[in-house]
């Protein structure tokens, strides 16, 4: 394979709503630089990009892959990713390392809500942002309404560069303002013949060429003095421009074509040459001390992995960009984040499935590497004696959960191992073996995302699993202050245990001020592990307790908050004073305090108004306005509590709290509602009681539980 220096890569993510045709559009590329003989297709099965088994099984990239075209001298990196906001994970990965985003709109329904979505990242990465109009040659395809609800929703800098003379069926011809030229199409796509415009599109071709020179010369005083003192820019001067409005983020060239009748890739192709950003002209990398890396091909050695797979048998597969430096095949380097070394042994380029070694790879490029021992996404590494680690990269909150039920016993070490390895693939996963709950639990981004993680596990590890509906981590408190005592006296022959405790449990609240009728000795205040605290006074007055036995009634009203007494969950919100008991100068030891703290704890918090708390999650859902009274009617059946509603764009956004415990599949729940059409997302509000009828049925099923139990 051809070696390139910096200037001539161009890193290019495509990304856009699911059917846009972002896979077919990298075959066509593919097939125009001549890397390929025959274009595949989605349908088939085929493409180089789309070559998993789930993905001829659904017709859709899950997966982001990695190709690369040579084109007139240039390298063009393409990483096609998937559009199923469940798959965000790994479209964040490719913008993150991309010089140039590429987003597909399909002209039939103009910006979907995954896009907007999208859009949100090369906003949060300032990825300079081509927008694409495919499918041009619909019958339903609308351009210009595209381009206007581009606008509305990404912002004036949406500038037209080309549009199509006559889409729909028989589209054939696209109007270029920036070289001012038409481009007629044959029959089969391919290279067009180039045509003066003619003169009855002239005016509307003169109109938008100054609009498009204007906006250009807006983003640049250079430009704007030159454009004033001519009237004019020239194509030379015009790319410039493009580019440096591209770099700052604040202008977005607008491209149409058909990938799938093979016209208008190459153009725009040509412009991805011409005018892309290549990554030495893009804002050094940040680094985690604060500093900033250029990338330069001269300078320290450092990638920066951002993509892993590993499949049995076959081992793990790290895909890297070189931030800096000049990488070859064996060379050694430091993992920045555990000090380990490791061995570059293979260098490979990708191009889907298949993979070319190469000896070298540039500064600004993307590679791939084998058998790294202990390398992670997210992992930078480094010449020894070089400081340098990338900031790596942030993944949205999961949005669902489920429980994961193995269908054979002794599965489970090789499930637990199995799941690591798939969450080092996706780090949008989260992985929650808890306690609490007794269950192992995987955070996701959807139900899709969560059905390829069952697929994989089968298919590829061998284990059959099935998703439940995960419990609910409730909370139990108490709402009334209530004073008790207990006697604790065991004798069995020889020394005995004798432990006797008087306390007053109470609610606890913030601010809560000292007892006023206790005589107050020490103050102990422990935030707990599950949220809220126990505030554990010391009020003994005449040494009625030894003071060396509060430890352990601390302790016993501690292990009974591990379990409370209505539905076996944790207790939080208490106040406890201990401010008298008795004890005996021989039988009195850890163990009775221990049992008769416990003990004097559970009789009070029975007889304090218990009540069982929640976890209510504050949720916002970005919906069209056709549609959002049926959600809001479904979030109201989920004991949602409507905040409010705002205007997001082109979308409204609903604001509401919901338990929980009617969020399960929420993710499929919205996406069946709104035809794909809205997106949500989820955070931790707050702990709140549950309604009376709820925390009878709690309670009832906990005491069927442990009926069963014994």
């Amino acid at each position: 394979m051809a070696t390139f220096d910096l200037k001539h890569i161009k890193n290019v993510a495509l990304i856009g709503h699911a059917g846009s045709g972002k896979t077919t559009l990298a075959e066509t590329m593919l097939f125009e630089s001549g890397m390929i003989k025959r274009r595949g297709e989605v349908e088939e099965g085929n493409t180089v990009s789309d070559y998993t088994d789930i993905e001829h099984e659904r017709q859709n990239s899950i997966f982001s892959a990695m190709t690369h075209a040579d084109w007139r001298g240039y390298k063009i990196n393409l990483i096609d990713t998937p559009g199923y906001d469940d798959f965000v994970g790994e479209v964040i990965s490719a913008l993150r390392i991309a010089d140039t985003s590429v987003m597909v709109l399909n002209a039939q329904f103009g910006v979907e809500v995954s896009s907007e979505l999208l859009w949100e990242y090369t906003e949060q990465f300032k990825t300079p942002t081509i927008l694409a109009v495919n499918q041009v040659d619909h019958e339903k395809a609308d351009f210009d309404r595209t381009v206007e609800q581009a606008k509305e929703r990404f912002g004036h800098g949406v500038t037209v560069v080309q549009y199509p003379l006559n889409q729909g069926q028989g589209f054939d011809t696209i109007v270029d303002l920036l070289k001012m030229t038409m481009y007629k199409f044959p029959a089969d796509g391919g290279k067009p013949e180039k045509l003066p415009i003619p003169d009855s599109e002239r005016e509307k071709a003169d109109r938008m060429h100054n609009e498009l020179v204007e906006s250009i010369a807006e983003n640049d005083e250079g430009l704007m003095e030159l454009y004033f003192e001519k009237g004019e820019l020239d194509e030379d001067e015009m790319r410039k421009g493009l580019k440096i409005a591209m770099i700052k983020h604040d202008l977005f060239p607008v491209f149409c074509l058909s990938a799938k009748n093979n016209m208008g890739s190459g153009r725009m192709m040509g412009f991805i040459d011409n005018v892309a950003p290549s990554a030495n002209e893009m804002p050094p990398l940040p680094l985690t001390n604060g500093e900033t890396l250029a990338c330069d091909p001269n300078g320290k050695k450092a990638l920066f992995i951002f993509k892993t797979i590993s499949e049995p048998h076959l081992g793990e597969m790290s895909f890297f960009k070189v931030a800096s430096g000049t990488l070859q095949a064996g060379d050694d380097l430091i993992n920045s984040k555990t000090g380990n070394p490791e061995r570059i042994n293979q260098l490979f380029v990708m191009q889907g499935k298949s993979r070319e070694a190469v000896d070298t790879l540039e500064a600004g490029d993307i590679g791939a590497t084998v058998k790294l021992k202990n390398t992670h996404t997210n992992n930078t590494l480094h010449e020894k004696g070089a400081d340098i680690e990338i900031k790596p990269i942030e993944f949205p909150e999961p949005r669902m959960r489920s429980a994961i039920v193995t269908h054979a016993k002794g599965d489970e070490d090789k499930l637990s191992m199995a799941l690591h390895h798939l969450i080092d693939e996706d780090p949008s996963l989260r992985l929650e073996q808890s306690q609490e709950l007794r269950q192992t639990i995987l955070h996701g981004q959807g139900e899709m995302q969560l059905a390829i993680v069952k697929w994989k596990l089968k298919n590829l590890y061998k284990i059959d699993i099935e998703f439940e509906e995960p419990r609910i981590p409730y909370r139990e408190t108490i709402q009334k202050a209530v004073r008790t005592s207990y006697r604790h006296k065991k004798q069995s022959g020889g020394a005995g245990q004798f432990g006797e405790v008087h306390m007053l449990v109470e609610p606890y609240y913030e601010g809560m001020p000292d007892p006023d009728d206790l005589s107050v000795r020490g103050r102990d205040e422990h935030e707990l592990p599950w949220g809220g605290k126990l505030v554990f006074y010391n009020c003994i007055v005449g040494g009625a307790i030894d003071t060396r036995f509060l430890p352990s009634i601390l302790k016993g009203i501690m292990e009974k908050m591990h379990n409370g007494p209505l539905t076996g969950s944790y207790v939080r919100d208490v106040r406890v004073c201990v401010y008298d008991g008795k004890m005996h100068p021989v039988d009195s030891n850890d163990a009775a305090f221990k049992t008769a703290g416990m003990m004097a704890f559970k009789q009070a918090f029975q007889d304090a108004d218990p009540k069982i708390l929640e976890p209510v999650y504050r949720v916002e859902v970005l919906v069209p306005d056709d549609i959002m009274g049926d959600v809001m009617s479904d979030l109201q059946t989920r004991r949602a509590m409507i905040l409010g509603m705002e205007a997001d764009g082109h979308y409204q956004k609903i604001i509401a709290k919901a338990p929980l415990s009617k969020l399960y599949r929420y993710s499929s729940a919205l996406r069946s509602l709104s035809a794909g059409r809205a997106k949500h997302n989820r955070s931790f509000e707050e702990y709140a009681p549950v309604p009376f009828e709820e925390q009878q049925e709690l309670i009832a099923k906990h005491t069927q539980e442990l009926a069963e139990q014994h």
